[in-house]
């Protein structure tokens, strides 16, 4: 229990949120190809995929590390776009609203999915039970004017 208070503390960090964006994903990109789409290193903290959009102005594939909250309906995902607590919206955000249509790797299986912003009441209880999950997003979101984005992604029929 201890590591994970610890891991808590040290990812709200102003420090952290100025390195983490630079290290995690590129760990986490070199381990994800290394074993085959079967792990990432982030995993060790919190469950996480890879997120393959399209690119909102390039058109072009984007893979993207993210941590993310499985729902218990077990096909559909609750994505933050938190940016560690940095002043903009994250890249693969936009890319979500322009191309709502992605894959995701999740444990080493390739998962079509649609991608969906949540608003209103369904992204306030989105919201609540993402702190319960993860509390340092209370802390990234304290650092911003923006709202931090939240979807749903949802396995494609």
């Amino acid at each position: 229990m201890i590591g994970v208070r610890m891991v808590r503390k040290v990812s709200s960090t102003r420090g952290f949120a100025k390195v983490a964006p630079h290290v995690i994903p590129a760990l986490d990109r070199a381990v994800h190809r290394l074993t085959g789409g079967r792990y990432l290193l982030s995993t060790r903290m919190l469950p996480g995929v890879i997120l393959i959009t399209t690119g909102a102005r390039s058109g072009l594939p984007r893979r993207t590390p993210l941590a993310c909250m499985p729902e218990d309906d077990g096909t559909s995902w609750l994505l933050v776009g938190s940016n560690f607590g940095r002043p903009g919206h994250p890249a693969w955000s936009h890319n979500l609203l322009a191309h709502p249509e992605a894959v995701i790797s999740w444990k080493g299986r390739d998962v079509p999915v649609t991608a969906r912003l949540l608003t209103g009441q369904e992204r306030a209880r989105a919201w609540t039970a993402l702190l319960e999950f993860w509390p340092p997003y209370a802390t990234y979101q304290a650092r911003v004017t923006r709202e931090i984005r939240l979807f749903r992604i949802t396995e494609a029929p």
